[in-house]
């Protein structure tokens, strides 16, 4: 319960509005909250004390005092009368608004009439503010995801009626009024929310009668975070066994968690989860070093980002496998003294990618670009130019890749020829060739006259045919030729006939009886081919 001191009488005084008519009345205008200590003015004019003072409200005596014969108030007593005639009234309640009416009877028998009009005010009070739905820290300040949808609700009680109002105080916008209207809750929405939402959210409620008002705010941030993934990055250090390793997510808040690590699949070959941890921090960059040791062939290393604005249970990564180098190349080159020659090495599969150079000779000397050798690289093809080549050029030169994994080595030997060595190749390589030519004429030859070498004479007549008639004579000592034969006609077939006739002519006497019973059966032989016959005349 409060106590009304004398400065919140006289503030209650002030406040009022008074009004003094010809009748010789005032009227009043008091509020009081429940529980306080409300005074109700009668006579207020110089400092006389009445005889007899009686209070009424809405046409009922409440009070009545009387000055002759004055009584002490009993003991918890709410109303009391005082000595100048106001009325005091303790612990108000609801019940006590009203119209108050006085009248004091001041010595000389004048009366002074007064009207109070007492207005019990409550509140504002009860304020309650809600914004959802959103996630509170424990310093009890609030958070939203980017683009989603926030509802704010405000709410109190107050008597009379209360105006409640949204304020907005954000990095732009020093106090932007939002919502307001008259009643006991106010509403209102953000769809979309935006990081330029993010701010100090207000919620005022005023009694317009007793002019009191009650204040709540609420800090409410939006986080969000980039669509896009980490981006992983490597760089050389400089020690060739070892690399920097640098993960980079940007655009996110507030800040995110990266972790470097890599993944093990020594469990489920299909699931993924992480291994070894290397370094972890709240930051947008965040950077390791690892050495050979640390790294293996087939290895994953991947960056993980993990922030409030993603879902639970998900995050966003970049990774990469790490891979030896395996440089290519032709192993055996020979070049032309005084000429020129491009040793070529590739190596494209590296992850990191390989520092690939040319050495020469078993030591592995470095060569420097000059005069007699020419360096040069586009993309994962490097080149050695070798100006000049002489015999001094001749042997083995390596291209030497490295990355924190491994060191792979192409072995490349150049032989250096003489311009003689290169006269005798070539003289050597003609003569093999007309040999070879030669080879295949003859055998030209043999294959399309096959029928002639095989008919006995070989080589000896090889004339086209024709149409010559042959005579065949068995004689040792005279021959009988017959100068033609007739040709028969061609047959059906495309081919050509041949009439060949064989005269068997005795030699000696003893022929001559040993064939004189079978003369009368000597004939001519004819014979008919079909086949196209070359005749040759032994």
């Amino acid at each position: 319960m409060k106590i009304l001191t004398t400065a919140a009488f006289l503030h209650l005084c002030l406040c009022a509005t008074a009004a003094v008519s010809d009748s010789g009345a005032t009227e009043t205008a008091l509020w009081a909250a429940p529980g306080d200590i409300a005074t109700l003015p009668c006579y207020t004019v110089g400092n006389v004390t009445p005889t007899l003072t009686s209070w009424v409200k809405n046409g009922r005596a409440v009070m009545r005092s009387d000055a002759s014969s004055p009584s002490p108030s009993p003991a918890g007593q709410r109303l009391v009368v005082t000595n100048d005639g106001s009325l005091q009234i303790r612990s108000v309640m609801p019940g006590d608004e009203g119209t108050y009416l006085c009248s004091s009877t001041l010595p000389g028998n004048n009366t002074f009439h007064a009207r109070v009009s007492l207005q019990v005010t409550s509140g504002p009070g009860n304020l309650s503010v809600s914004i959802g739905p959103a996630t509170a820290l424990s310093n009890g300040t609030l958070v939203v995801s980017r683009g989603s949808s926030v509802s704010f609700h405000c709410s109190g009680s107050s008597h009379p009626s209360q105006q409640l109002s949204w304020a907005f105080r954000g990095a732009s916008s020093s106090n932007e009024s939002l919502a307001s209207t008259s009643g006991s809750w106010l509403d209102f929405r953000i769809e979309d929310a935006q990081p330029s939402a993010q701010g100090v959210y207000s919620c005022r409620a005023h009694n317009p009668v007793s002019d009191q008002a009650v204040n709540k705010s609420t800090q409410l941030l939006v986080y969000y975070v980039p669509d896009r993934h980490p981006e992983c990055m490597w760089a050389p250090a400089q020690d060739p066994s070892h690399f920097h390793f640098n993960c980079t997510w940007f655009g996110a808040y507030p800040a995110p968690t990266l972790r470097w690590g890599d993944d093990d699949h020594r469990g489920d070959p299909g699931a993924r989860s992480i291994g070894s941890i290397y370094a972890s921090d709240t930051a947008e960059s965040l950077s390791v070093t690892l050495n050979r040791s640390m790294l293996t062939d087939g290895q994953t290393l991947r960056c993980t980002a993990q922030h409030r604005a993603l879902a639970p249970g998900t995050e966003k990564s970049c990774s990469f496998t790490l891979k030896p180098p395996y440089p290519e190349g032709e192993p055996l080159v020979t070049a032309l003294e005084a000429t020129s020659v491009t040793l070529t090495c590739t190596e494209a599969v590296s992850l990191p990618p390989a520092n690939t150079t040319w050495r020469k000779g078993l030591q592995q000397e470095d060569i420097v670009p000059g005069s007699k050798y020419v360096l040069s690289e586009e993309g994962p093809v490097l080149q050695l130019k070798i100006l000049n080549v002489s015999k001094d050029d001749e042997g083995v030169y390596f291209c030497r890749s490295e990355n924190p994994l491994a060191v792979r080595e192409l072995e490349v030997y150049l032989t250096v020829k003489t311009s003689s060595a290169y006269t005798g190749a070539i003289l050597g390589v003609f003569i093999a060739a007309l040999i070879v030519g030669c080879a295949a004429i003859v055998a030209k030859t043999f294959y399309f006259n096959r029928h002639r070498i095989c008919l006995g004479d070989g080589f000896g007549h090889m004339e086209e045919d024709r149409g010559d008639v042959m005579s065949l004579v068995e004689s040792d000592d005279e021959q009988i030729f017959q100068d033609a034969v007739p040709r028969l006609p061609p047959l059906t077939n495309g081919h050509q006939t041949t009439l060949v006739q064989i005269h068997r002519i005795p030699s000696t006497d003893h022929e001559d009886a040993e064939t004189a019973g079978t003369r009368p059966q000597q004939q001519d032989d004819t014979v008919q081919t079909e086949e196209p016959v070359d005749l040759v005349t032994f």
